[in-house]
């Protein structure tokens, strides 16, 4: 579903990626780990072109997001769940998602409107459905915003640090929602700094520091016998 290869990334003089290969098949969960400031984000934000790559190539589904015939419909396979919530705060639950709708994939109101209610059942918000951003809790206002990234039918989503803007006692229901979606089979790459979700839900992890890969395997390997002494001293610091 997602190939990366011989990634590299960089602000001015400074390489925040260097030389990052990695692969998502369908179906998996892959989680991205390390410290603060590795360059976790920033695959995201090069995944879904929100920065421009320096070098290497990007494949989705087998198509390269460096060929502009098929930019637009390569990123319409990916959707991606922020920290910050980024609803819009003028508008309701509602039309936070239809609007996203009318604007990215051209559908008609009526259309819209009967999306936005199927996907705000799924993360147990239909009642909210006219409220504005303001009137909602930080884990409802995710769950909203995780909500209008499915309305879009991506076949990928991804998460950059989902509960790290939320008070501790609203955590869980983001994490709830993430781990449905695993039992639908939905391919996910995921930034979180939570150790034991990352631990429960991931079918590979990687690990970063500086901008480059410390070490990639199975939840299991990397949680409980990881190979770099890096590795082992990062984990036994966070985990």
């Amino acid at each position: 579903m997602i190939e990366v290869k011989n990634l590299r990334k960089n602000f001015g003089e400074n390489e925040v990626l260097h030389d990052i290969n990695l692969t998502v098949n369908r179906g998996e969960v892959v989680s991205l780990i390390g410290p603060s400031g590795s360059g976790k984000s920033t695959i995201l934000r090069c995944i879904i072109d929100l920065e421009t790559i320096t070098d290497g190539d990007i494949l989705i589904e087998g198509k390269n997001l460096k060929d502009r015939k098929l930019k637009k419909e390569i990123l319409l396979k990916t959707g991606m769940v922020f920290q910050s919530f980024n609803l819009f705060p003028h508008m309701t639950v509602r039309n936070n998602i239809v609007r996203t709708l009318k604007l990215v994939k051209k559908s008609s109101v009526g259309e819209a409107a009967k999306i936005a209610k199927e996907v705000l059942e799924v993360v147990g918000l239909a009642d909210k459905i006219d409220n504005f951003p303001s009137e909602l809790s930080g884990g409802q206002r995710q769950r909203v915003a995780i909500a209008r990234a499915l309305a879009l039918r991506p076949d990928i989503l991804l998460f950059d640090e989902p509960t790290s803007a939320l008070d501790p006692e609203l955590v869980k229901e983001v994490l709830d929602i993430i781990r449905k979606l695993k039992n639908e089979r939905i391919t996910m790459l995921i930034v979180s700094h939570e150790m034991n979700f990352v631990k429960e839900i991931s079918d590979k992890v990687v690990v970063l520091e500086n901008g480059k890969i410390l070490e990639k395997g199975t939840s299991k390997q990397i949680f409980e016998n990881p190979e770099s002494h890096r590795v082992k001293e990062f984990l036994n610091t966070i985990y």
